[in-house]
């Protein structure tokens, strides 16, 4: 049976206090980062070769199905505002497509063709990387892409939540987190969907900063999309250059739209 798939530690839970559930659940979900620090040299790997072929201008695909599909959606999505590149470099896809974001889509992940056909319809090509998400390592839509981009020589990782799995064995950088028995038993949106979002953050984060997209420990390439960012901006512009006021500071990041351009502006 899969770890994923086995029964919970835990039994009569609706007869627990709310006290008891809540504590019982923080018990279980202390295991999770001690299981991802096990696969950190997985990980690098994995990071390492998504570093090299998005510097030579590749992609990096997240595919999956749902709660693994949004939570790379989720990734996908916050890279451009964070780190400034454009949209399309980092790309989330799901079984089902954008209407399983919100609301499931009945057997969506259990066709082994649709993977490789949704990546089709971004020109998928050698350059690029796709990483499978999938707490079982078990679903149809992610491995039948893993598989066709296995021979079409595109990089393949995936990151699940079961040792030996056909997802694994189809990746050529896999990651297992192996976070045991979840609270309410197969719901996978628990632990498995914590290990997977500590993961998936380690991997952007690490990646965009090997591609030089923070300096020191700021994220100058951020978008200003609304005031709070528009804020932060002005004053680690000011920390960069010595700048003392305030206004100045914020007239000149607005007029070159990011710290990095501000400050390089400024510094010339």
């Amino acid at each position: 049976m899969k770890t994923t798939e086995a029964d919970s530690f835990y039994d009569h839970l609706e007869k627990m206090s709310v006290a008891e559930l809540l504590g019982n659940i923080n018990k279980e979900d202390k295991n999770v980062p001690l299981a991802v620090e096990k696969a950190i040299p997985q990980i690098e790997k994995l990071v390492n070769g998504i570093v090299e072929r998005m510097a030579a201008g590749g992609r990096l695909f997240y595919m999956g199905a749902g709660t693994s599909g949004r939570l790379g959606i989720v990734d996908a999505s916050e890279c451009p505002p964070t780190y400034g590149i454009a949209h399309g470099i980092v790309i989330g896809l799901i079984a089902g497509g954008d209407e399983a974001i919100r609301k499931a889509v009945e057997f969506a992940e259990d066709d082994l063709k649709q993977g490789w056909e949704d990546l089709k319809q971004h020109n998928i090509t050698s350059k690029d990387v796709v990483v499978g998400i999938a707490a079982s390592g078990s679903t149809p839509y992610v491995i039948g892409a893993l598989k066709k981009c296995n021979t079409e020589n595109i990089l393949t990782g995936c990151i699940t939540c079961n040792a030996g799995s056909e997802m694994a064995a189809n990746s050529k950088f896999p990651i297992e987190v192996v976070v045991g028995p979840e609270f309410v038993t197969g719901s996978t949106r628990m632990k498995s969907g914590t290990a997977q979002k500590l993961v998936l953050n380690m991997i952007s984060t690490s990646v965009m900063i090997k591609l030089g997209r923070v300096k020191g420990n700021k994220m100058v390439d951020m978008q200003l999309s609304n005031n709070k960012l528009v804020d932060r901006g002005a004053k680690m512009l000011m920390k960069n250059t010595g700048m003392e006021n305030y206004e100045e500071a914020k007239a000149l990041l607005l007029k070159h739209g990011s710290v990095r351009k501000a400050t390089e502006a400024y510094k010339k």
